[in-house]
């Protein structure tokens, strides 16, 4: 009775220990994937040591947190700012860190209480409020933008209209959304993990989450890793190599995970007007600076650069790669039709994922004595949003059709459930 309860005291004994390294272990790998990419941006650069609480609030924006932007120019003006976006490589990090740590206790488990693993999340939640107050409060700051030479810097001077734009972290909303988004990791990562015990009434279940949840997962990495080459030769063949890495520790799911969705035959719409701009590729942000809002899809990317319909082979390669992934790993006497459904929800899911956490909003203008936003160089506009329900046809259809090829291909794999044939 001992051993088989030594597991469990070894949890309960030691799991606020556990819960500290989890929670830290996220908190400094995502404070250091920000710090390095804001650092290759150029954001180490800013006054008054607010390169810090940049990071804090990039930090906190990545696991959900919101950020409120705030300004003001004297008397006379008015500036108004806006900013919606979730650097997804620094999201990705925490994702990978904090699950990890969350699984390593249980490992070598087939079953685990409900109440048990209720237990073990609940310390690193309360760790995890702790964390985020402590980051929330240090998130703020406030810059004075320059106006440049000319008139509009005399005027700026004449009536005390100097803008000055700041950020200030939302603390309840970043612990509520904060939470969430550790609730969501834990989940996933008892999802996706073959090895994670689960409470006795949920294995049932397992069988058919399990691989798709796996095979979605690994998909989304493997576009990552796409990214990370592709970004590793540009810097090396085409220079900017400061801000290729940027983009890199900071938005490459963003990006790749955008083409992803392209790929598939979704449809977003945009628009970019003034200094602000998508970083890169280049093409994004020619097609989205027009006058009115753009479409960004295949046909329209494929009007400037033609090279973009091989996003549709790539999806095919590796969709079709993770159905047979998600095929391999489910019991043989699952059908072809029984495969298909489960891709095309879990794909269908994955796609939903990307288009909430894709979004992209930014604004800043400036206004003296009402009249409008002074000058292209004091006033942008960008965003950037899914047609939701276009995306998610197109990732039903691509997951049913590559579910079932997925399936009459590993039709000859020995999966689980199967018995060798041990006749002569």
């Amino acid at each position: 009775m001992s051993l088989r309860t030594r597991p469990d005291q070894a949890v309960a004994r030691h799991g606020w220990v556990q819960a500290v390294a989890t929670v830290l272990a996220g908190l400094i790998a995502m404070a250091v994937v920000a710090a390095l990419g804001l650092w290759a941006a150029g954001a180490a650069d800013l006054p008054d040591g607010a390169f810090p609480r940049v990071v804090a609030a990039t930090v906190v924006v990545a696991v959900g947190g919101s950020i409120e932007l705030s300004g003001g120019a004297g008397a006379i003006a008015e500036t108004k700012a806006g900013l919606t976006v979730i650097p997804l490589s620094v999201t990705l990090t925490g994702v990978l860190v904090v699950a990890a740590g969350f699984l390593r206790p249980l490992r070598h488990r087939a079953v685990a209480g409900a109440s048990e693993l209720a237990g073990w999340a609940a310390r690193i939640a309360v760790l995890w409020i702790l964390v985020l107050t402590a980051l929330a409060l240090l998130a703020r700051q406030t810059f004075t933008i320059s106006l440049g030479e000319g008139t509009i810097s005399d005027i700026g001077d004449l009536f005390g209209a100097t803008p000055r734009v700041g950020f200030e972290a939302d603390v309840p909303v970043t612990l509520f959304f904060g939470l969430l988004w550790l609730a969501g990791v834990l989940v996933l990562a008892l999802l996706v993990s073959p090895r994670a015990p689960l409470p006795a009434r949920l294995l049932r279940f397992q069988q058919s989450v399990r691989p798709a949840a796996y095979a979605m997962v690994v998909l989304l990495l493997a576009y990552v890793a796409v990214g990370v080459l592709i970004g590793l030769v540009v810097a090396a063949t085409r220079g900017h190599v400061r801000e290729t890495f940027g983009v890199i520790l900071l938005g490459l799911p963003n990006l790749v995970w955008l083409a992803f969705t392209i790929g598939l035959g979704a449809s977003w719409e945009g628009r970019v007007e003034g200094p602000f701009g998508l970083p890169m590729p280049q093409l994004l942000d020619t097609v989205l600076r027009t006058p009115d809002i753009s479409t960004l899809n295949l046909r329209t990317l494929a009007e400037h650069d033609g090279k973009v319909w091989w996003l549709v082979v790539v999806d095919a390669v590796l969709l079709l790669a993770a159905a047979f992934l998600m095929v391999s790993r489910s019991p043989a006497r699952m059908r072809a039709w029984q495969h298909a459904l489960h891709m095309a929800v879990a794909l269908a899911l994955t796609v939903l994922m990307i288009c909430l956490v894709g979004r992209i909003s930014a604004h800043y203008g400036l206004s003296v004595l009402g009249i409008g936003d002074l000058g292209s160089g004091l006033s942008g506009d960008l965003f950037l949003r899914p047609r939701l329900w276009t995306a998610l046809g197109f990732a039903v259809l691509w997951g049913l059709v590559t579910g079932f090829l997925g399936g009459l291909l590993a039709s000859r794999v020995r999966r689980r459930g199967e018995v060798a044939d041990s006749r002569p």
